[in-house]
């Protein structure tokens, strides 16, 4: 059976993506800062309160897996924030240090302790989270899109590294993703660009061939397949799930 670590997996694409493994019949690893929505995932799910940015936090999580699971199959490295919203020179120097360290430390940590126990049994799928804004950039929010290219470069380099021992690595870029998240998103653009959050959303979904926002299971399904057999031979890939974006920024 497949053993399945998902960091931020007790909500949002986290969440669908814990979802889409257990539905395949996976073993289920769920690791958030949030303690209620924690309470709130299957009593069937393995499930740790953990600070992605605490690495003796994260270093004791993944010793816990090796007792208990012997080993890990794949580990979805999904923990982010979103960051400030603001143009570069307001950005605070703080809130940009916040932003890299849960979105791009938070990755790194994970895949850090997560390789020793893949390299010894020769074979492992590593998936990150990254976004479109690392593949076009996001006016008004510097922290994230850095952070979200940073991503796809440390996703490179593992996938250099690994591969030699059966170990894949690959990214998903998710596009704009109905939910709670993006809602609070769309309020915060739209107060830095003065519109309204229709006027926002519907710049999102008009940038995009399919004219639409994707939704959580989406970015599940796309997890599900990289970590499969069906994938194998896929491996230092940028995959976005986005409905295709044509015009990452159609609002300026």
């Amino acid at each position: 059976m497949t053993r399945v670590l998902i960091t931020a997996g007790a909500s949002g694409i986290g969440r669908a993506m814990a979802e889409g493994f257990d539905a395949s019949g996976a073993q289920v690893w769920v690791a958030d800062m949030d303690a209620a929505a924690l309470a709130d995932c299957p009593s069937g799910w393995q499930r740790t309160r953990l600070d992605v940015t605490d690495e003796a936090a994260v270093a004791a999580l993944f010793a816990e897996i090796r007792d208990r699971w012997g080993g890990l199959d794949t580990l979805c490295a999904n923990a982010g924030v979103a960051g400030p919203t603001a143009a570069i020179e307001d950005v605070d120097l703080q809130g940009w240090r916040d932003c890299l360290a849960v979105n791009l430390e938070g990755a790194f940590l994970a895949a850090k302790h997560a390789v020793p126990m893949m390299k010894a049994q020769k074979s492992g799928a590593i998936l990150v989270t990254s976004s479109t804004a690392g593949q076009h950039g996001y006016p008004f929010r510097a922290p994230y899109a850095a952070a979200k290219w940073a991503v796809i470069g440390l996703m490179k380099t593992l996938a250099m590294e690994l591969g030699p021992f059966g170990i894949r690595a690959n990214a998903i870029c998710p596009g704009a993703v109905e939910g709670p998240r993006m809602e609070g998103v769309l309020a915060r653009e739209a107060a830095a660009r003065d519109m309204s959050r229709d006027e926002v959303y519907a710049g999102y979904a008009s940038g995009t061939s399919m004219g639409r926002f994707v939704e959580a299971r989406d970015i599940a399904a796309m997890a599900v397949f990289l970590a499969s057999d069906a994938a194998r031979l896929v491996s230092g890939q940028v995959i976005a799930v986005d409905g295709h974006t044509v015009n990452p920024d159609p609002k300026i």
